[in-house]
């Protein structure tokens, strides 16, 4: 049984198999950069493996170049943070949640063997629930923050939206009760990005409109069939597409039980967990993950200096605390020794 050592977000880690996962979680609290050192602190072991989850965070590992295990970086947003290619690297595999930025990490140092796509998935316990009759029912719903502070693109397209659909209602919140509200349900890509709505409404067997957004979406899903999709410049076209489905309930009901089928056969948090572990088991078996520690080791030097160094001293610049620009100085000064 191997140790693995989850640093950041879960993401589907709680669905890895026990009988062959010894998993140690750890969330840094705000403010704290990991070295081998004091991560093996951290969760009480020399693991196997490290996985960072991806938190849209500043780093959260330094000298990952010379940590003597196999090391693993879950890329998800990397529509946000155009360092992640650069902090990838220094890695010996990275899952990627957006398939079209996949290149975007192939042609340095890593082969594309070493690129993986990993989409979003629903969780494990996303599931269709009786409406309450108490609760209002809205014709078309959006669960997501709409707030013109800090995403006024989302907001305009809402505002415009609701002049030509007034069934539209928008609310944060658990999406889990809420999803169950709305004969249709509406996604938006903020950054044209495949996000986690798209499965986590399917999940929970409701209709969904989502944007045309690329990553993979269509080799997935196909519109008619799981889901609808529309242009997201298209705000006349999602309205009549909209008004044309609040038509037909037949319809709908068959696309979203279509949906959660496809959910529940291959795109939940336990399917991902099990791709997972069947692509580390691969390596480890194989011994391409020794290899990939060797030659990164042995690389270290010139890993630090390519990609990361110029990166810390970035973050150093930017850092919210402290503690976390000495962190950032010292990784870029030298790359750290494991012993």
């Amino acid at each position: 049984m191997k140790t693995l050592a989850w640093i950041g977000a879960p993401f589907f880690a709680p669905s890895l198999p026990s009988e062959t996962w010894t998993v140690r979680f750890y969330d840094p609290p705000p403010g704290e950069v990991l070295t081998w050192e004091s991560l093996c602190a951290a969760i009480g072991a020399s693991p196997d493996m490290v996985v960072l989850g991806d938190k849209s965070l500043p780093p959260l590992l330094a000298g990952m170049e010379r940590f003597p295990c196999l090391t693993v970086f879950y890329a998800v947003d990397t529509h946000i943070h155009s360092w992640y290619p650069f902090y990838g690297q220094a890695f010996d595999l990275v899952l990627v949640s957006l398939k079209d930025h996949m290149p975007l990490f192939v042609g340095q140092r890593l082969a594309p063997e070493q690129i993986r796509w990993f989409p979003p998935y629903a969780r494990d316990d996303d599931a269709p629930a009786p409406r309450n009759p108490e609760l209002p029912v809205w014709d078309l719903l959006f669960v997501g923050t709409v707030d013109p502070a800090r995403n006024a693109e989302r907001s305009r397209f809402m505002r415009e939206l609701a002049a030509l659909f007034p069934g539209l209602h928008a609310q944060a919140g658990n999406y889990k009760v809420l999803f169950h509200q709305g004969r249709l349900l509406l996604n938006h890509a903020a950054q044209n990005d495949l996000n986690f709505r798209v499965f986590e409404a399917l999940g929970c067997g409701g209709c969904l409109l989502t944007p045309r957004v690329g990553h993979g979406l269509e080799d997935l899903f196909t519109h008619g069939q799981e889901l609808f999709i529309y242009d997201q410049d298209d705000i006349p076209g999602l309205a009549a597409l909209a008004r044309m489905l609040l038509q037909e309930p037949e319809r709908r009901a068959a696309v979203a039980a279509k949906g959660l089928a496809a959910v529940d056969t291959g795109h939940r948090a336990r399917h991902r967990a099990a791709a997972f572990t069947e692509l580390a088991q691969g390596l480890f078996r194989s011994g391409a993950a020794q290899e990939r520690i060797r030659a990164r080791l042995e690389q270290a030097d010139a890993i630090h200096e390519r990609y990361l160094r110029f990166m810390y001293l970035l973050h150093a610049d930017t850092a919210p605390t402290g503690g976390m620009k000495k962190a950032y100085l010292e990784a870029a000064r030298k790359s750290p020794v494991t012993r």
